[in-house]
């Protein structure tokens, strides 16, 4: 039987996940990690003489997934109501007698689950770098091939000022650069391992505690807290966030794509495959699915920063509702953004602007979009709001009047002093993009190195 969870379907299961990160969660995946930390944990305590080091060899030797019988961890887990006692019985009885007493030795729960924690906060931040790098550098190839098209800039949804696509997608570059900075910044607060026992004094390893500390960060290649986070739930609130913000710039992303794919304005394309069907009733249509999934799963990904959040208000020194509670809405994150990644990164590669339907949509509002030109060359005579009064007022009536804006202006007495040269300069599309190319450059110029 497939799994009840979306991302477990044969069916559905490539929307809401993708196989590299699914395969972290799967009892399989999360099992294996758990043993290669208790693997890592006796091995820094024979380091620092806590367990004999035939034992902890021993240890290593069977921390291997296809040696457990993961329904009898089942059975254990439910008999016992505890998270990891079933895992540890059932280990027992695959390792030789010599090493049954020295393995989770003076560990517990969050110990295990924190530090998994941590090593997959690692593999997911990996991941995430790797798919944000590809986003941005799809996003700056527009930027510098599109730098200099001018487009219709919108604001509250109309048309406003020219811009060009190239300063719309250099927008996006720039936004995916800083959570690629902010990836970077944050590791040494998120992969970091928990190793404290019963409440986090680490009292049951005597004078060797913070050398074993060090000795089982070191085996991880994770950094040792200055204390334990047992109820510090900061630094997994902010991986948890930082999934969802990246996340919510994609789906920003896809969102600007679905509506500049709507036909009425039909300035961007999602690339379609071969033999996609947008609609069974329907047949002329061509739906934007990559860019609707992706605001879909920004969504999902974003409600598990809030959960997440609320784990960071505990109660003394061990609150399981808060780790617990991760368990749940990591993985959620993780999944929905790696798919949104993946996603949003296939759909920039096959995207198909339209320069010609973008000039012709400037066209269509007959030279009204260049209104603040206008208004700013009369600034200089009239004061600026003397002058927005009287383009406001010439605009308005050339609208009522179905004039082009350059008969509106010229229908206006109080503007005889621009001349038909003026009016000329004024007008020009080009003229009016103010530091879009600059800008394009700017942020193309200071991103890394990319290959051609």
């Amino acid at each position: 039987m497939s799994s009840p969870h979306l991302t477990g379907s044969g069916i559905y299961g490539h929307l809401w996940s993708t196989p590299e990160v699914t395969a972290l969660f799967t009892d399989e995946g999360r099992t294996q990690s758990w043993l290669d930390i208790l693997a890592a944990l006796a091995a820094a305590q024979a380091d620092v003489g806590l367990v004999p080091r035939d034992a902890a060899d021993a240890i290593a030797a069977h921390a291997d997934v296809a040696l457990i019988d993961l329904d009898a961890v089942a059975a254990q887990t439910r008999a016992t109501g505890h998270s990891t006692l079933g895992l540890i019985r059932v280990l027992r009885t695959v390792l030789p007698e010599s090493a049954r007493e020295w393995v989770y030795y003076g560990a517990t729960v969050q110990d295990l689950s924190d530090t998994w924690l941590a090593v997959t906060c690692r593999a997911i931040g990996a991941i995430a770098e790797r798919d944000i790098g590809r986003i941005r550098d799809r996003a700056l190839g527009l930027a510098e091939r599109y730098r200099g098209t001018p487009m219709c800039g919108r604001t509250h949804g109309q048309p406003g000022l020219p811009i060009t696509l190239g300063f719309k997608t250099a927008v996006w570059a720039a936004e995916l650069g800083r959570h690629l900075e902010r990836l970077r910044q944050g590791r040494p607060r998120w992969e970091v391992v928990q190793l404290g026992g019963a409440l986090g004094t680490m009292e049951f390893w005597g004078d060797r505690a913070l050398d074993l500390l060090d000795a089982f960060a070191g085996r991880l290649g994770l950094a040792a807290p200055d204390i334990p986070w047992l109820t510090a739930r900061d630094g997994v609130a902010e991986f948890t966030w930082l999934l969802a913000a990246m996340a919510g710039t994609i789906g920003k992303i896809g969102n600007e794509v679905y509506q500049l794919q709507r036909p009425e304005i039909g300035e961007l394309r999602e690339g379609a495959a071969a033999g996609t069907v947008g609609s069974i009733t329907m047949p002329h249509k061509r739906n934007p699915e990559i860019s609707e999934q992706l605001v879909t799963l920004s969504r999902v990904a974003r409600a598990q920063a809030g959960l997440v959040l609320e784990g960071m208000v505990t109660e003394h020194e061990r609150d399981g509702r808060a780790w617990k509670t991760e368990w749940v809405a990591v993985p959620e994150a993780a999944m929905s953004f790696a798919a949104c990644a993946a996603a949003g990164a296939a759909m920039l590669d096959r995207l198909e602007p339209d320069p010609e339907r973008m000039q012709a949509n400037i066209a269509a509002h007959r030279g009204y979009l260049l209104s603040e030109p206008v208004m700013r060359r009369l600034a200089d005579r009239l004061g600026k709001h003397t002058a927005h009064e009287v383009v406001y007022q010439a605009a308005m009536h050339g609208l009522d009047a179905d004039l082009d804006f350059r008969a509106a202006l010229r229908a206006d007495p109080r503007l005889d002093a621009l001349t038909d040269a003026d009016l000329d300069q004024l007008l020009d599309v080009r003229a009016s993009l103010g530091c879009c190319e600059a800008f394009a450059d700017r942020v193309r110029l200071a991103g890394p190195e990319r290959p051609a």
